[in-house]
Parts: structure tokens; sequence; C-alpha cells
């Protein structure tokens, strides 16, 4: 991956929604593994929302059903909507992106290639 920009983040009361975008330079992004993760301060980095080379999502419980990941491969494009938010989701979240191939999936990527992150604060 040659870059990978964020953009979208912001500040919201309880209840408000976001999206969060991302351009992802790799070719070609069809094969690519991409997924949404956060980092709290004090707190690891983890796994938010995940999509594979099909379009198949995968969620962490703690928003599912709130949150929709999606990618645009003609725009080279990760997307994170965000509803329904709560205080504890505030976070700087990340996009990452890794190549795989059909025989390997998805299903247990190594993720390296990191954006600078985008801030989202939600206030009670």
């Amino acid at each position: 991956v040659q870059h990978i920009v964020e953009s979208g983040g912001g500040s919201v009361q309880a209840g408000g929604s976001l999206r969060l975008s991302c351009e992802v330079s790799a070719d070609p992004i069809s094969s690519y593994c991409m997924a949404w993760f956060r980092q709290a301060p004090g707190k690891e980095r983890g796994e938010v929302a995940a999509i594979d080379t099909d379009g198949r999502t995968a969620y962490n419980a703690s928003v599912k059903g709130r949150f929709i990941i999606t990618r645009d491969n003609a725009k080279k494009g990760l997307y994170l909507q965000m509803n329904r938010l709560k205080p504890e989701d505030t976070a700087m979240y990340y996009c990452t992106a890794v190549l795989t191939e059909p025989v390997i999936g998805c299903s247990l990527p190594y993720y390296e290639d990191w954006g600078q992150g985008t801030q989202v604060t939600v206030s009670s």
C-alpha cells in the first residue's frame, strides 16, 4: 500500500452519526482485505469492522447493528457509516488494507499499513 488517508472524523453528540472515508492507494484494490480499527487513550488498537474481497463484512460486537462498512473499488475507497454513536465510541479511527490471494482470503489478515487516523469524539 502506497498510502492510506482517512477523513470524516469530528465531534458529535451521543445518538448522532458520522461517516468516515478512507482512500487507499493500492493495486489491484479488489484484491485487498480492508478494515477499520480504533484506539482510545490508554487502550489497545482494536478492530471495529472488516470487509473482504467479496464484500462480506464482519463487525465487533460493540458496534454491530450501528456501524456499516462498505468499499468502492472503483474509487479505491473504504467507508464506515457510524450511527447511534455512544461516548464509548470516542477514539482515533484507522483504516488499513492488506493484499491477499483467493486461496487465502481474509480470514487471518496481517495488517501492517495504516493511515494517520481520524479522531471521533462523542459527547454525552
